[in-house]
């Protein structure tokens, strides 16, 4: 091949991966999947294989917790069926279910068993979500604030919170009014499972 000729090929390979890579990213902006930070600064064949592993990712099959739960054998009944020792019971069969599946739940101490198997029940298993993988070397962590609203907030600062932490969100937000720190009302989080890896 003269150099010309692989000149030319060159090219041809260099417009075919660019015209992939805008295939790639308008079919992730029909799915609404958010802009891909950064991929524009990886080297071509690189960045296309990152978006195809994205596109994958996004058109993928979805799951709930609930569903993952019940292919291991762990039902859930409504709270509102269960008696408080029943509904405990239930709690940890749950948690340590969800810790089976690499799922693993924080920030539980502000909310007493009822409330966060009600959480639990309403809100965190039921969501949509991606599979679960397989490795063992990955996981989902949960954390009961949820969203990070100004409520979530103020229970992070006045029960989790460290001094530290306090202390640097004040220098940050110094309009926001920080609650006094409390101890949690409940002792759940230290008996929880926590991840390995």
């Amino acid at each position: 091949m003269s150099g010309d000729e692989k000149g030319r090929h060159d090219t041809a390979a260099e417009a075919a991966v660019e015209a992939e890579s805008e295939q790639l990213k308008q079919k992730l902006r029909d799915l609404g999947a958010l802009a891909i930070g950064g991929s524009d600064e990886l080297p071509p064949e690189l960045r296309n294989r990152f978006l195809r592993d994205v596109l994958a990712f996004e058109e993928g099959p979805t799951t709930t917790l609930t569903a993952e739960l019940e292919l291991i054998g762990i039902q859930l009944p409504a709270p509102g069926t269960l008696s408080d020792e029943a509904l405990t019971a239930k709690l940890w069969e749950v948690i340590h279910g969800l810790s089976r599946l690499r799922v693993f739940l924080y920030r539980t101490d502000h909310l007493d068993d009822r409330a966060l198997y009600e959480q639990l029940y309403g809100r965190v298993l039921p969501d949509e979500m991606d599979p679960l993988g397989s490795d063992d070397s990955s996981a989902w962590h949960v954390d009961l604030l949820g969203t990070w609203g100004p409520e979530e907030t103020g229970l992070h600062l006045k029960y989790y919170a460290d001094a530290e932490a306090r202390r640097h969100w004040l220098e940050e937000f110094p309009d926001d009014d920080i609650p006094p720190h409390e101890d949690p009302p409940y002792d759940r989080d230290r008996l929880l499972p926590v991840c390995g890896y």
